[in-house]
């Protein structure tokens, strides 16, 4: 039995570090770069400057934070034990639609290009928006100062089966 727990603890800590990992790639440039700090063991270099972000959590509470760049926004609510009820459940891995946020118009036209991955994975998020865009593919520069990202009213994980089990 001991032998299971420690197989799943590890099999946890490596999705976990797999999450972690194709999110650095998704913020930090592409597989070359990844590849570079992931064989030498080097991170990337982030300022000590923060990012301010305001979010506005399903009550209609405003909730300011601040991250480092290159933080996804996903990392940023993880990161500060945001309160969002079943938010980021894939850790970033891009198998769901669980950090969906809603950006003014603005803010999205400084987000950067959408992924063909995350149009999947959007066209199955809950109130999707001309300017929804998912959290984990979100990351933060200092030309996102003050950015307002507001958390839609609910989530849909495609993982749960339609009875609520998972």
């Amino acid at each position: 039995m001991a032998l299971v727990t420690a197989v799943r603890r590890l099999a946890q800590v490596s999705l976990r570090e797999y999450s972690r990992r194709r999110t650095a790639v998704s913020c930090w440039g592409g597989w070359q770069a990844a590849e570079r700090s992931f064989s030498t063991g080097l991170q990337p270099l982030r300022s000590d400057n923060k990012v301010m972000v305001h979010f506005v959590n399903r009550d209609g509470e405003k909730i300011t934070v601040k991250g480092s760049p290159g933080d996804s926004l996903l990392d940023i609510v993880i990161n500060e034990d945001l309160d969002f009820d079943g938010f980021g459940a894939c850790e970033g891995t891009l198998a769901c639609s669980t950090c969906h946020l809603i950006f003014d118009e603005d803010v999205y036209k400084k987000l950067g290009p959408v992924t063909d991955e995350e149009m999947d994975m959007l066209d199955l998020a809950y109130g999707l928006t001309e300017t929804s865009r998912l959290g984990c593919q979100i990351c933060l520069s200092k030309s996102l100062e003050g950015m307002v990202a507001r958390v839609p009213e609910s989530v849909t994980d495609i993982r749960q089966s339609k009875d609520g089990s998972s």
